[in-house]
Parts: C-alpha cells; structure tokens; sequence
C-alpha cells in the first residue's frame, strides 16, 4: 500500500509543471548516448511520447556523428575534422543526408510512433523538407574566433548555419500534434545541402519557435564548476568566465554559447541533462530538484 501511495505522491507532485507547460513548446536535442542504446532509445522515446500527451508540443533535433564517421570508414573515406567540425565535401555531404535524413530520422520516428496513437504521430523531416531550415555556408572566421579558436585555413565544404527557420510549417504540425523530428540538414538559395551542427540547429529552431524550454541530452551530468561538481542553476553571465578560465571546453564551448543565444533571443530557459539516464527528461521537467544544469538569464 506504502508503495501505491508514494507513486500516487509522485504523479501529484507533477501536476503544477503539467499545468505551466500545457501548450507551451519543447525543444529537444538528441543525441550521443541516448541514441545508441536499446534501453535508453525506448526511454527517450516514451519521455517525449508522454509530454505530447500531457499537452507538451514537444520538437526534436537530432544529431549523428558516429554513425556518420561509420559509414564514411565503411565507404573508405576516413572522417577529417577541423577544430570539431567536420569537413563535409560533395561526397560526404551525400553521406550525412543519407544517414540524417534517411536512417537516423526515419528510425527515430518509428520507434516514438510504437508508442503512440491517433492523434499524435511523429513526423521525419529535413531541414530541405519545405525550406524549413534555409541555411548559408558557415562564416567560419567568425566562428572560430568566437569560440576562442584559430581559423583554419583550409575550405569546409559544405557545412552551415541557420538562415532563417519556417515556423509557419512547425507551427502547422504542432497545432495539429505531429511531434516533428528534425534531421540538422539545410537548404541553400541554389538548393544544395548543407551540414548544420546539431546543437545550433536545435537553438536556431527553439529561438524561431520562442519556445519554453530548449533541452541538450548529453553524455555528461550537466555543466560542472572548476572543482568537477555538477552546477544544477548557471546564470547567462556566468558562462563567459566559465570558457575564458578553461573549465567549460571542447564540445561543452559550442553548447554553452548557444545556450546564451537562444535565451537572449526568446527562449525562456535551457537544460543540459545526461541523456545516460534513463528517463532524464522527464527527471528534470517534472522534479523540484531536476537531474542536470538549468540555464537562464
């Protein structure tokens, strides 16, 4: 009976976050670890499925890098990255849609679809789908200084950033509960594709739609302090100090600032959570204490 009722306290304990976030949007970001396990994949799926059905218009981006650099190595082309960014010439861009666009995206939607019924499905797109991501190539001069880094001299190819987003579309399949799942892949003024990273991808959309929340599942805890402790509330200001002493860095730089972007342009705030967890999602919704780093301004 004990254990009955302590369930009952835990289903209660979520109705205020339930009744503040009817409606509202979610963006999600997909990605690492979270997308390799059996486990973790029907976990997340079931996270996403569960906050449609509580009135959530939840939208998803998802990235994909290991399962591209392994069919580049199957193809006989060995993967080349320049400060993090994957140089994507005509013939590995071909390769990231292939796998985006096709395999990854259509995988994802049928595993969130097992779970769920009329009226809400999922639905696979492309940033090409629609022009709903237009995008140009990358300014990496820009890019690179911004992120504290050297530019390089050698030629990307075709990796982009967000022009502009087609809320009009996301908004369409929102209202009518389609849960879109989004493959980080632009489209250029000439139609050619480009390569987006997925967590500026994520944070364009989650500007575009104004949205409640932007999450990054990630393979760690969350932001930590200096001393390795997890920081459960990070203040926007606080991030430039945390890149400028050394303590964020690598792959943590790129997502923290897009952390500050997206919520000087709209979103109110945004989680990085372990995605390891199973469950973490709705750990960090629906609890007072939350699971990872909440960011706000």
């Amino acid at each position: 009976m004990q254990e009955t009722l302590d369930r009952a306290k835990i289903l209660q304990s979520a109705l205020p976050y339930i009744r503040e976030f009817y409606g509202k949007v979610f963006v999600i970001k997909y990605g690492g670890s979270a997308m390799l396990s059996h486990q973790l994949r029907d976990s997340f799926a079931r996270d996403v499925v569960l906050l449609a059905y509580v009135g959530i218009k939840v939208v998803v981006v998802h990235g994909g890098g290991p399962q591209i650099s392994q069919i580049l190595e199957k193809l006989g082309h060995k993967p080349h990255f320049v400060g993090g960014i994957r140089k994507t010439d005509q013939e590995t861009m071909h390769v990231v849609e292939m796998v985006l666009s096709g395999d990854i995206n259509k995988d994802i939607v049928a595993l969130i679809n097992t779970h769920t019924q009329k009226p809400i499905y999922a639905v696979g797109l492309s940033g090409r789908d629609g022009n709903l991501i237009k995008a140009k190539k990358l300014d990496k001069e820009r890019y690179f200084k911004d992120m504290g880094l050297d530019v390089p001299e050698e030629d990307l190819g075709f990796v982009g950033e967000v022009e502009e987003v087609n809320v009009e579309l996301l908004r369409t399949l929102l209202e009518k509960n389609y849960i879109p799942i989004i493959a980080p892949v632009g489209v250029g003024d000439g139609g050619e594709a480009y390569n987006i990273n997925a967590d500026l991808c994520a944070s364009s959309i989650a500007q575009a739609l104004r949205a409640e929340k932007l999450i990054f599942l990630t393979d760690t805890e969350g932001v930590k302090d200096g001393e390795g402790r997890l920081i459960p509330t990070l203040r926007a200001e606080e991030v430039s100090t945390l890149i400028s002493k050394g303590i964020a860095k690598g792959g943590m730089i790129p997502k923290l600032k897009s952390c500050v972007s997206a919520l000087q342009r709209g979103v109110r705030k945004v989680h990085i959570i372990d995605g390891r967890f199973p469950h973490s999602i709705l750990l960090e919704v629906f609890t007072d204490e939350g699971i990872g780093t909440q960011i706000v301004l």
